[in-house]
């Protein structure tokens, strides 16, 4: 005899993700059929009619005003400020996590600090100080300041996984003569790998997303990233709606095929944060 399923349906729950399904895929949708007309036509139906008219031109159109190489500068930022951001982050989580003395403490602190300071409090100085370096006008003046920016959290973040490290593993691996950079090599990276997937994930969000440095310390044109270089369809008197679309499109996909791929990474580190 079979069993009467008790399970109810969440009737509200379904509406409420109607909605938000509705404000996500309204926004979407539209960019992706205004990127697919022309401009006369976007001008003559207006934003809340449907084109008459689709074309793929807007595509060589983008190539044509150098995205390509926007996306490859912007790609280099985003790997260089990955890998430096872990290097750096990774062995202060572990020192500050591992050192029970007062320096490794205040040091976890100042950290801390450097949530509460937004970038544009400091862009002067970041500035002055970029330049007197001799790095503006080049990548590596977007990578170290974004690099700055996420240590702050990421090493929060990373804090709080490598706290869930047994205890009893540095032990024995101590036991059997590893050093710390052992330790950290062959234990806590394995232990950690989704804490560290997600701190990853998260940097590069950020780098492939940035505006402000890029624009603050980017001048010419060969070092221009994406999001400056939609800047070239603004025009003396408006704005190429249909270009401009295409190319929001086109540099948000490999960001959302990031987030497709490695939202549960992403969540389940961000989860851990605080540790036990």
């Amino acid at each position: 005899m079979l069993r009467r399923s008790t399970t109810r349906p969440n009737w509200l729950a379904g509406a409420l993700a109607t909605i938000w399904l509705v404000i996500i895929g309204v926004p979407i949708l539209s960019m992706i059929v205004w990127s697919l007309t022309t401009e006369r036509a976007f001008r003559d139906a207006g934003p809340l009619a449907l084109p008459s008219v689709f074309t793929f031109d807007n595509v060589a159109n983008v190539i044509d005003r150098g995205f390509p190489l926007f996306y490859w500068n912007t790609a280099i930022i985003t790997v260089g400020s990955i890998v430096l951001a872990l290097a750096l982050a990774l062995p202060a989580a572990y020192a500050i996590v591992r050192s029970n003395n007062w320096l490794a403490s205040a040091s976890f602190r100042m950290f801390l600090l450097g949530l509460a300071i937004p970038a544009q409090a400091v862009i002067i100085p970041l500035y002055l100080i970029v330049t007197e370096m001799g790095l503006y006008d080049t990548l590596i003046a977007v990578i170290l300041p974004t690099v700055a920016f996420s240590l702050p959290l990421v090493i929060l973040i990373l804090s709080g996984a490598l706290r869930d490290v047994p205890r009893d593993m540095y032990e024995a691996m101590a036991l059997d003569g590893a050093g710390s950079f052992r330790m950290l090599i062959s234990a806590v990276i394995p232990v950690a790998r989704g804490a560290i997937s997600a701190v990853g994930i998260f940097i590069g969000l950020q780098a492939w997303n940035s505006f402000i440095f890029p624009l603050i310390f980017i001048r010419s044109q060969e070092n221009r990233v994406v999001t400056l270089g939609l800047r070239t369809f603004q025009q003396e008197f408006g704005i190429d709606i249909p270009g401009l679309m295409m190319a929001v499109l086109l540099s948000a996909v490999p960001v959302f095929l990031l987030y497709l791929f490695a939202r549960r990474w992403l969540i389940a580190g961000l989860a851990g944060v605080g540790g036990k």
